[in-house]
């Protein structure tokens, strides 16, 4: 066994796990009762063994809450960041209920990759917004085909009313004074994460290619949840609808 074999066995990844749960926390406050509710969902509609696919999977965020809260369950996730991903291979090693998939969203050839043809429920957060109005709705046309029917697709992201400017612009002052206050505090953004983890022996590599891929941080669209509602029925869901929002965030709920 090599030194660098040593390293990756032995790291800490919950706590790069715990980690990352603060750093998404600063920006999304109510984080963990969005995954309650997405939960709660996915109980109601599927039961409590689903099969899912987290989608854009990140280090396995709703993957670890989905096993605590539903032990018979399986995962897929799917994703194309190979630090993030580094982190959910690192976490969820041995564990028969997890898959793991590098795959590339805007790629129409994705879904191939995946080890089953239909899933239960397909969930994502915090995620989506990076695309683009034109290839999420072609996204969202793709997870209409792995979604069985009868089956869940839930999106928890930044979805923006365009129609009430004065709301918006006066929670966004109030919650980056909050954020402003907490960072002062000693709690680390994106990119002070992000300088962490390229100075980890075990993630610099996959952070330097995860760079090479992404570059810097970048944004696609944020669309309203009406938007969002629309399409996915356009895409095949029967019905779809926002199930939990904060004055910032949605959780929308479409049903296959």
């Amino acid at each position: 066994m090599t030194d660098a074999d040593t390293t990756t066995t032995t790291a800490d990844w919950q706590a790069w796990q715990k980690s990352w749960d603060r750093q998404q926390e600063w920006y999304l406050p109510d984080r963990e009762e969005r995954f309650r509710i997405m939960l709660d969902m996915v109980e109601a509609l599927v039961g409590t063994a689903p099969r899912v696919l987290d989608l854009a999977c990140g280090t396995g965020s709703i993957t670890a809450r989905l096993l605590a809260r539903f032990p018979q369950a399986t995962s897929t996730g799917v994703d194309l960041d190979p630090a993030l991903l580094a982190i959910a291979e690192g976490t969820f090693a041995g564990d028969e209920r997890v898959s793991l998939v590098t795959a590339d969203l805007k790629d129409p050839d994705w879904p191939a990759k995946l080890p089953y043809d239909s899933y239960d429920a397909v969930l994502t957060a915090t995620a989506l917004h990076w695309l683009h109005r034109e290839p999420l709705a072609d996204l969202y046309g793709q997870v209409a085909g792995v979604v069985r029917d009868g089956g869940v697709f839930m999106n928890a992201d930044h979805m923006i009313d365009e129609t009430t400017p004065r709301i918006n612009a006066a929670e966004q002052a109030q919650r980056h004074a909050r954020m402003d206050q907490a960072k002062r505090d000693g709690v680390l953004d994106w990119s002070q994460w992000w300088q962490l983890a390229a100075k980890d022996p075990v993630l610099a590599e996959p952070t330097a290619r995860r760079y090479e891929i992404y570059g810097e941080h970048a944004d696609g669209d944020m669309p309203s949840a009406a938007w969002h509602a629309r399409v996915l029925r356009e895409k095949g869901f029967a019905e779809a609808r926002p199930v939990w929002c904060s004055p910032s965030d949605t959780l929308l709920l479409a049903l296959k």
